[in-house]
């Protein structure tokens, strides 16, 4: 299969695209995170707009997922959001726009990508415990992944764990910030 990589700025057809691949995916996982086409549009707006980052992979100018960065620090961004079509996970294609992204990340001077990987179905050992000042680094140097939460595919390509929002989507239900150095 060939791929392309598109920007997502300046294409309302790829957009559209974007939204119902967003609201699709989300939904098989958490009904709250887009539940609308609209919401998934609002998300998209926020997206393109400068001086962010979105990129889409496309194959045979279908789109099939797509990935968002946005500063939030001057030379630190963040990672959000990132979905790949059901159909075509597990196939090595969010690595390759994982990678094709820090790539113009490295061109916009970007030296780190932070993103959060929200664990609100517990899906993994951290969620639904207790989390304080005293257990969490043991809690994220054990952590185990349950149900297939994506904080294993970020750690492979090349993210790793700096820290735990416990309660950051209700109770034991965490946010897991992860970071990677582009230097």
């Amino acid at each position: 299969m060939k791929y392309q990589f598109c920007h997502l700025q300046k294409n309302a057809k790829k957009q559209k695209e974007a939204a119902q691949i967003l609201t699709k995916t989300f939904n098989e996982i958490n009904k709250d995170a887009w539940p609308t086409y609209q919401s998934a549009m609002q998300e998209i707006y926020e997206c393109i707009e400068e001086p962010n980052i979105c990129l889409g992979i496309c194959i045979d100018e279908k789109l099939i997922g797509w990935v968002g960065l946005r500063p939030m620090y001057d030379k630190v961004w963040e990672l959000h959001p990132m979905v790949i079509s059901k159909e075509y996970q597990n196939r090595g294609i969010g690595r390759k726009l994982i990678k094709k992204l820090e790539e113009l990340a490295r061109e916009k001077g970007i030296i780190g990508i932070v993103l959060g990987t929200d664990d609100e179905t517990g899906s993994t050992s951290i969620s639904n415990i207790e989390i304080n000042s005293k257990n969490i680094w043991n809690h994220v140097k054990s952590i185990r992944n349950i149900k297939n939460h994506p904080f294993e595919f970020y750690q492979k390509c090349r993210y790793f764990i700096v820290g735990v929002i416990p309660d950051a989507n209700g109770k034991g239900k965490p946010d897991i910030w992860m970071w990677k150095s582009l230097n």
